[in-house]
């Protein structure tokens, strides 16, 4: 097993912990709901195959969340409080159509982004065709006015209408109590989902939450064990989803993962030692989607109230360990990615002692790839320069000495252009273009930084959306990123 491949069910769990942190849910909201997906499954008299597909798209119905967060955070400001406030909303219609109603084609836009960046992740993982197709079309309904595609009826995929009321009775339960979310599933029935299936999952609530309180554990990783076992896929693919939520992060992790796993080598860590930072530095945002755009978009010193839900970030990071098996201890040393050894970072303050070598190995990787990158208030550092400010800090006490060293010795470049793909997939044109679009520049932006018209760069955008096979900017970054076009 390489530095970057892991069992699939861990990789696919993780996405629903990112998936649930951004739309505001308890960490546990997803296994819960794919629990209960399975169980309805077996009580509607679905084979195995069905079954497991059912709770796969359950726990994977959010993965697409980051893809849209921009433009979700346009729209509603907080995109994870919006999210929270969708899913909680007592309509008979889904809580996201009703509040985009009045913003024109928002439904629409948001659930392409989503579904199309939620479809091409169950390709990466190597998921069969009908869970893909599914996670396609999340937001359809029985009624045929659901998104993206209008499918109505048979026509929507029965593991959609699962992860959808297996989703609707969790939160309900949670929020308002089973008695009123009997009321609103009954509501929504004949809408969002077949009646019949409603009235299966209105008949069995209560023993399955019931058993699902008496034993937690009934939704951990054992519940897709069989379905999963003996396949594995790529870390990285968890990586480039964690960074799509800021366009402005766009290769970010995996640069960190870069740059910690030279530095391990350089300071002498064994191969077990270096695979462990590798993959620790490709997870370690995992805990950024509870945080909402506004926040990590605002230029300058953040108020306190915004302060302190940052601070929390590498501590759901370390949470996530409790969830995805062989990554455990990856997850912890990505905990301590904003940790500084003078004690002035977060969230634990510890100071160098207490922090193992990995920690500070991957705390000083994350703060160079940060300055050798453009944020929204700032063009990024040049390579000397972002050499220079690290080292500043390292000497003041913030950073190991000796890891900076090692870390600045071996240090590839952040900002060159990748070498072209051994594919020829995309002309070099088209892959500059795609660059500043993936780093969430509009097409008049892409135009002045090139010095070309906007409609050439429109035309170049249609061209490598054709040949990527997608539709929408996240998408495109998704797939080019894991082509290594980014």
């Amino acid at each position: 097993m390489d530095d970057s491949t892991v069992p699939l069910l861990d990789v696919v769990r993780s996405l629903s912990f990112v998936g649930d942190l951004s739309m505001g849910q308890p960490t546990d909201h997803s296994p819960r709901v794919a629990w209960i997906a399975g169980q309805l499954a077996k009580e509607a008299g679905a084979d195995e195959v069905a079954c497991t597909r059912a709770m796969a798209v359950a726990l994977l119905r959010w993965s697409g969340c980051t893809a849209n967060a921009p433009e979700f955070a346009e729209l509603f400001g907080d995109d994870v409080s919006g999210r929270k406030a969708l899913l909680a909303a007592q309509s008979s219609t889904s809580g996201f159509r009703a509040a985009t109603r009045k913003k024109g084609s928002a439904f629409l836009a948001l659930s392409r982004i989503h579904c199309e960046v939620s479809g091409d992740i169950a390709v990466q993982l190597g998921l069969d065709d009908t869970t893909q197709f599914a996670l396609r079309h999340l937001f359809e309904s029985y009624d045929g006015t659901g998104a993206p595609g209008g499918l109505r009826a048979e026509e929507v995929p029965m593991a959609v209408y699962m992860a959808s009321l297996a989703g609707d009775l969790d939160i309900f339960h949670r929020l308002y109590g089973l008695e009123q979310a009997y009321t609103l599933i009954n509501a929504r029935a004949g809408a969002l989902y077949p009646r019949e299936l409603a009235r299966v999952i209105v008949a069995n609530a209560r023993p399955w939450l019931a058993a699902l309180e008496e034993d937690p554990t009934l939704s951990g990783p054992c519940s897709l064990d069989e379905g999963f076992a003996g396949h594995a896929t790529s870390l990285e693919i968890l990586a480039h989803v964690i960074d799509l939520k800021l366009p402005w992060m766009t290769g970010h992790s995996r640069l960190v993962a870069q740059l910690a796993r030279n530095t391990a080598q350089q300071l002498g860590l064994d191969e077990s030692g270096q695979r462990r930072i590798y993959r620790a530095a490709l997870i370690h945002g995992m805990g950024r989607a509870s945080v909402p755009n506004m926040i990590w978009d605002t230029p300058g010193k953040l108020p306190q109230s915004a302060w302190e839900r940052v601070r929390l970030v590498p501590y759901w990071t370390g949470r996530a360990a409790r969830q995805i098996g062989s990554l455990a201890s990856e997850a912890e040393v990505a905990s301590y990615a904003y940790q500084r050894s003078d004690g002035s970072g977060y969230f634990r303050e510890a100071k160098e002692a207490g922090i193992s070598l990995e920690g500070r190995i991957l705390a000083a990787s994350v703060a160079l790839a940060a300055l050798q990158a453009p944020r929204p208030w700032r063009e990024a550092y040049s390579e000397d320069i972002a050499a220079e400010l690290l080292m500043t800090e390292a000497r003041a006490g913030r950073h190991d000495v000796n890891v900076v060293h090692a870390l600045l010795d071996r240090a590839p470049a952040a900002t060159a252009l990748p070498a072209a793909s051994s594919t020829g997939l995309l002309s070099q044109r088209e892959r500059e273009i795609l660059r500043w679009i993936s780093l969430g520049a509009s097409n008049k932006v892409v135009a002045q930084k090139l010095a070309i018209s906007p409609s050439t760069v429109r035309t170049h955008v249609e061209s490598v959306f054709r040949k990527l096979e997608c539709s929408t900017r996240a998408a495109a970054t998704l797939k080019a990123t894991q082509l290594g076009l980014l």
